[in-house]
């Protein structure tokens, strides 16, 4: 960790260490929050089932912290499908939690619309079940992952929180629904929570295996073992994507927010860039023939993917102005930094 990484939020946190529930916190995200966090000595419980996230992403984690940074961590594994698991994981040995980072979630476009019921018992059941036992544990803050999904159809440019379209999967309708539902609990039981639509997150310890993988780390691993590239559609797609350096900024600062007329909102968590598909290709490749020391062709094209939207950038001035967002890492740079890890952990040579 560079030694001014956190330092905005490391502010915010105080002098007296706080303690923080963290879903799906051996996924990609969840586990980028945890290291952040015990780095920043906080006190953390974590809560995963394990079926998107991996014992081995807790495992690195703890050999990136202290011994004693690691023994503020505290895991459960449990369902939040299941409200009792929830429940459980309010507290440390009798001290409330103060703050809620629900991450868990199935996460995939694809996936949603091959097994719907799957999605909405983890994004829709589950998220409900988080409310509820955060609502009586009175907790402090609730911050969730919405996503970028939520603006569907509607093809405006940039992306403004109050301006949604129709959902284009069941995976962004369940977004959308747990805005609803944050909403009403605020409503009618006083739960703070606030929503951060995240516009592609990529970085460390993102999955580079599987059906249902992100796009960048499924074309660096697909470029590091030489096999072909596939680009749904013309290349022209285009999104806005966020270093996961940027999206660990934006949930502490959302937790800790004190301003009352920041809470209770929905904030866009990108870097407000956008860049093709064919744009990611060549900014992929050419990190990668500096480190592997080759060259690479030309990627694959086939048919639009559905349930997809054709282009996407974020309006981040509502973060920037209610939660002192700022992110740090664009695009290029989160590449150069994110590569090292995809080589190392997919076993090839580096350069010496």
């Amino acid at each position: 960790m560079k030694s001014n990484k956190y330092e905005n939020i490391q502010k915010q946190l105080g002098e007296v260490p706080k303690t923080w529930l963290v879903t799906g916190v051996a996924g990609f995200i969840g586990s980028n929050l945890l290291e952040a966090l015990l780095k920043l000595n906080q006190r953390v419980i974590g809560l995963d089932n394990f079926s998107t996230g991996y014992q081995k992403n807790l495992e690195e984690v703890r050999g990136l912290v202290t011994p004693e940074q690691w023994a503020d961590f505290k895991f459960i594994e449990g369902d939040i499908a299941n409200l009792s698991d929830c429940q459980s994981a309010m507290s440390w040995a009798g001290t409330p939690v103060d703050f809620v980072l629900h991450e868990a979630a199935i996460g995939s476009v694809p996936r949603s619309i091959e097994n719907p019921i799957e999605t909405h018992r983890a994004n829709v059941d589950g998220f409900i079940n988080m409310l509820v036992a955060a609502r009586d544990a009175k907790v402090k803050s609730f911050v969730y992952a919405s996503s970028s999904a939520v603006y569907g159809d509607n093809p405006d440019l940039p992306k403004v929180e109050d301006k949604i379209g129709n959902p284009l999967s069941p995976y962004a309708l369940t977004k959308r629904i747990n805005e609803l539902y944050a909403d009403i609990f605020f409503r009618n039981y006083s739960l703070n929570s606030i929503g951060l639509r995240y516009f592609n997150v990529f970085g460390q310890r993102q999955d580079p295996e599987g059906a249902y993988a992100a796009v960048i780390p499924k074309w660096i691993a697909a470029l590091i073992k030489g096999n072909p590239v596939y680009i749904n559609g013309d290349g022209e797609t285009s999104r806005d994507f966020c270093y996961i350096e940027n999206v660990v900024q934006a949930n502490v600062l959302a937790a800790t927010v004190e301003s009352s007329g920041a809470k209770n909102q929905v904030y866009n968590i990108a870097i407000a860039e956008k860049n093709s598909l064919n744009e990611l290709y060549r900014i992929l490749t050419t990190h990668l023939s500096v480190i592997l020391k080759r060259t690479f062709g030309s990627p694959t094209y086939r048919e639009f993917r559905e349930g997809d939207v054709r282009h996407s950038l974020a309006d981040i001035g509502r973060a920037k102005e209610q939660l002192g967002y700022t992110p740090t890492v664009d695009l290029n740079q989160g590449l150069k930094e994110a590569m090292d890890w995809y080589v190392k952990n997919l076993g090839c040579k580096t350069r010496h």
